[in-house]
């Protein structure tokens, strides 16, 4: 009797031992790629607009979407800055933690139109810049949207076409547990 209730209490642990190092789990509830070890570097670029220096140091300590493209802005470039502010916009009590930033690839103008649309999104001339080469990207850089950390990692890609409501459930679930930002 004593051996039967040993292996009862001793069973979960030996189970649950087994199951952490022999098993990984197929499925992921994250929508965005995780990307592991890249670090967006500090240093001055200009805003796009103003001129004025900006260093991804004003939004450390805050979540950032980022997209790169640009300064003509056709259809699909205005769909990404749509979803980023769309997606910001949803998150209610942590909107405040949320930042937009698009760096600008070329040496293109911004519309007038564009930046009225879409203000309160950094636009900042990257064109080439050391900032511009750390996003990694699948195919063509402008296909992604990307979520950088407070503290300066980028830590998902979102693919082409991005559906924003998924993008909108993987930022809640990283709001609701970052105690950072």
């Amino acid at each position: 009797m004593l051996l039967l209730v040993a292996a009862v209490c001793i069973a979960p642990f030996v189970a649950s031992w087994a199951l952490y190092f022999f098993w990984q789990p197929s499925g992921r509830i994250n929508y965005g790629e995780l990307v592991e070890g890249v670090t967006v570097p500090l240093g001055a670029l200009a805003t796009a607009t103003e001129g004025k220096p900006f260093d991804f140091a004003q939004v450390r300590g805050r979540w950032v979407f980022v997209t790169v493209d640009s300064g003509a802005c056709d259809d699909y470039c205005q769909k990404k800055l749509w979803k980023m502010r769309q997606v910001r916009l949803t998150q209610g009590k942590y909107l405040e933690r949320i930042e937009r930033v698009w760096l600008v690839s070329d040496t293109q103008n911004v519309a007038a139109t564009v930046i009225k649309e879409y203000d309160g999104t950094w636009l900042v001339a990257a064109q080439n810049s050391a900032t511009l080469k750390t996003f990694p990207f699948r195919d063509v850089q402008r296909d992604h949207i990307y979520l950088v950390d407070p503290l300066g990692n980028v830590v998902l890609r979102f693919p082409k076409e991005a559906d924003p409501s998924r993008m909108k459930k993987d930022l809640e679930r990283l709001l609701r547990v970052s105690r950072i930002g």
